[in-house]
């Protein structure tokens, strides 16, 4: 759309549940041009007394680096080499993409300390926030003891996974990217870029950290208050053992009845390998960037099973516009989502109901892998 500008969406709304809207432009979700898109359940069994929303960002605009400095240093210099900082000695001329390098034991991969593996993005951002509020001066939510909160916490960030938690307080994890599933008590989560997890807490009596860790990088943390009586607010280094606690994974999740994807045999299998190339100066899916790539050809009302296999040694939160898919395999338990985090050298399996006909973008929801080319089309064709 035309700077100045207008144009109108009509659309129906499918599913209810917890959503978000952004551009995809450039780089300009990294300076904060997007919101929250909250679709209410009519038949909501409204379990909960009190909503709250929370976006969790990371923020360099106008601070550090602009979005723009950031990405034009990425095709320039590529990626850091063991770690997030950008100043680090780039990986001149090293190409991973393609390479078979096996898993075990080798360094980098994910670990029980590093879920995520041990580099989780390329940018050190300057700060860190919730529903737009620096630690410093975070975001109060006023609440009263024994009331049932539903949080709809959504990872707005563009290079930033975080390690959700709420001081003091257990998580019932009840939704995740907008569908229900049966209810679950963790003590901490990771958001990885463009996911969304409703939970619900039973809020105690006091003032309590609701933190969100930048995973795998430096920084102060993101922070919001929850307030259910006077005294001091928690300080922006706390760092309450909930983090430490139960971490959520998919496997971990079963979907609800109506949220269950109805078994079937994919009539079609298409493999995406998820490869870096020239040192993090490009990143591709199955050997092409965006403009490059040939679209994944699709026909309606397939049962489409996706292989994401990620050649690379950072996580890619991928995302699928236009649907949602189920996570294939015991160990994914069948839980619908639209964006999922793919682990270094691991491969996800997710099968979609070809139910949208159209040209649909699948990408990295790191918009800078994405700005690099890590994504492609999947597209409907007769």
């Amino acid at each position: 759309m035309k700077a100045g500008a207008t144009f109108e969406y009509a659309f129906v709304v499918p599913d209810p549940g917890t959503y978000w809207f952004h551009p995809h432009v450039g780089v300009q979700l990294d300076t904060g041009l997007q919101a929250a898109l909250i679709v209410d359940d009519p038949k909501e069994p409204g379990a909960y007394d009190q909503e709250v929303v929370l976006v969790l960002d990371d923020w360099t605009d106008g601070w550090g680096d602009t979005p723009e400095a950031n990405l034009a240093r990425m095709r320039s210099k590529g990626m850091a080499m063991g770690g997030s900082a950008m100043g680090s000695t780039p990986m001149d001329g090293m190409d991973m993409g393609g390479m078979d390098m096996g898993g075990a034991g080798m360094s980098g991969m994910p670990t029980g300390d590093q879920p995520l593996g041990s580099d989780t993005g390329d940018v050190v951002y300057p700060a860190y926030l919730i529903n737009g509020r620096l630690p410093a001066a975070p975001v109060s939510i006023p609440s009263t003891p024994g009331k049932r909160i539903r949080f709809r916490v959504i990872n707005a960030g563009s290079d930033t996974a975080f390690r959700f938690a709420i001081g003091g307080h257990r998580l019932t994890v009840t939704h995740t990217d907008g569908f229900g599933v049966r209810p679950l008590e963790v003590d901490t989560l990771i958001v990885g870029m463009g996911e969304r997890y409703d939970v619900v807490v039973t809020a105690k009596d006091g003032a309590f950290p609701i933190i969100a860790v930048p995973e795998g990088k430096d920084g102060p943390a993101a922070l919001a208050v929850l307030r259910t009586a006077s005294g001091d607010a928690p300080g922006a280094a706390v760092r309450p053992a909930e983090l430490q606690g139960r971490l959520l994974e998919y496997r971990d999740l079963v979907p609800t009845e109506d949220a269950a994807l109805d078994r079937r045999t994919p009539d079609r299998e298409l493999t995406l390998n998820l490869e870096m190339a020239n040192g993090g100066r490009r990143w591709l899916i199955n050997g092409a960037a965006f403009g490059e790539h040939k679209p994944l050809e699709i026909k309606a009302d397939e049962r489409v099973r996706l292989n994401l296999r990620n050649r690379s040694m950072m996580f890619h939160p991928m995302h699928l516009h236009g649907h949602t898919f189920a996570l294939a395999g015991k160990a994914a338990g069948g839980i619908r989502k639209d964006t999922v985090n793919v682990l270094p050298m691991q491969t996800v399996s997710v099968d979609v109901q070809a139910n949208n006909p159209g040209q649909w973008a699948m990408h990295c929801h790191n918009i800078y892998h994405a700005e690099l080319g890590m994504m492609t089309v999947m597209s409907y064709v007769e």
